[in-house]
């Protein structure tokens, strides 16, 4: 074992050694020792290949061994009053005093959502419509200058007559 090597916290160990004097018996008499690992009930290393999250929050890991193992879950928050919030920018937010207490929670409990992974969010912008409402406001703009500047011509013609 590698010096400095700690085992996990939590992991169970048992370790079993036949009845001195029997078959298999560890010994150390002056002479080699018997003792070897004849077999676990682990898994070979693995890395981190690849992950997924599911619409409860839960994220499940593929690792390069074969394995897949859950290995964390989203958790995500309500307010009793989310116009409260404080706008940082950038799609963040922080509580204040008016948004209340942040209530945490697994996503799909408590009037949470649920999430959806490996998607992305779809613009809720109609853009068609919105270029039709530009096109239109840049017409009314241009025809509301004309105006103006007709205006100040008859105004301006006014003010040099004899």
């Amino acid at each position: 074992m590698p010096a400095g090597f700690s085992f996990p916290v939590g992991d169970t160990w048992s370790v079993g050694f036949p009845a001195p004097g029997s078959v298999g018996a560890v010994t150390q008499f002056a002479g080699t020792q018997t003792f070897a690992a004849t077999g676990q009930d682990g898994n070979p290393p693995g890395t981190l290949e690849s992950y997924t999250i599911g619409a409860n929050g839960v994220m499940t890991g593929a690792f390069s061994n074969g394995l897949s193992k859950a290995f964390g879950q989203v958790a995500l928050a309500t307010f009793s009053n989310p116009g409260g919030l404080s706008d940082q920018g950038n799609l963040m937010y922080s509580l204040t005093p008016n948004s209340g207490q942040a209530q945490i929670g697994t996503p799909g409990t408590g009037g949470r959502g649920t999430l959806l992974g490996g998607a992305l969010e779809s613009s809720n912008v109609d853009l068609a419509s919105q270029l039709t409402d530009l096109i239109v406001a840049q017409e009314a703009y241009q025809a509301n200058t004309k105006v103006v500047a007709t205006t100040s011509q008859v105004l301006q013609s006014l003010v040099n007559m004899p």
